[in-house]
């Protein structure tokens, strides 16, 4: 599943040039991945899995105004793509969510994470498997690691999450070090390639599963 994952990027990339060419001049990324940001806006950086489908989610969540795929947690720098791929340059495929906490707060933040990818695998998201798909908080204050060790707590003791994972979270809670932006054609994947058969089989369903579980809280909210 990673080589045809690996596959379906460099198709998309190459089949769909002079598309991407035309949206690049349209900056159709800044009105769906930026939105007009607040004084009291917060980030954070969060890996669960595959970062097109934690990107896809986040950009429907209310309150948020920025979300930016990238890498984190490794110790190759500047890495790419393929170096991230490869399962040697310890990095995970992360987001890092900018957002405003008097809009939405971290715990509902973190409760979205949680919910809408699987934390009880190491190291894989359904058949996306490896260290970059791990399931992974990388903090940038004391009060983000508590907080988020609260909320983790608390949903694991939930009957309601335990009820929807029969399994132990296994989320790495972490300090941030150096986060790195994916390449352009990453950036707000889902939104530019719906018809990508990955988004279409595997990001499309995390979706659907955020508007149902979150609905309140979604920006599409009817």
């Amino acid at each position: 599943m990673n080589q045809c994952r690996s596959i379906v990027c460099l198709l998309t990339l190459l089949l769909q040039f002079p598309l991407c060419s035309m949206l690049v001049a349209q900056e159709p990324s800044k009105s769906s991945n930026e939105k007009k940001t607040s004084s009291t806006t917060e980030t954070i950086t969060l890996g669960g899995g595959c970062f097109w489908c934690v990107e896809a989610v986040f950009q429907r969540l209310n309150g948020v105004s920025k979300v930016v795929s990238g890498y984190t947690g490794g110790h190759v720098e500047n890495p790419t793509y393929e170096q991230v791929s490869s399962k040697k340059t310890g990095h995970a495929e992360v987001v890092q969510v900018t957002f405003d906490p008097e809009v939405l707060p971290l715990e509902l933040l973190l409760e979205v994470f949680w919910y809408t990818h699987d934390p009880t695998t190491l190291n894989r998201q359904g058949n996306d498997y490896g260290p970059q798909y791990r399931s992974a908080v990388f903090y940038g204050t004391d009060k983000q690691r508590d907080v988020a060790e609260a909320v983790m707590k608390k949903l694991g003791q939930s009957k309601e999450f335990k009820k929807e994972y029969k399994k132990p979270i296994v989320t790495e809670i972490t300090p941030l070090s150096v986060f790195y932006p994916a390449e352009d054609y990453h950036q707000n994947f889902y939104n530019l390639n719906k018809r990508n058969p990955y988004c279409q089989s595997v990001v499309a369903g995390k979706v659907r599963k955020f508007e149902k579980l979150f609905k309140e809280h979604s920006t599409t909210k009817k």
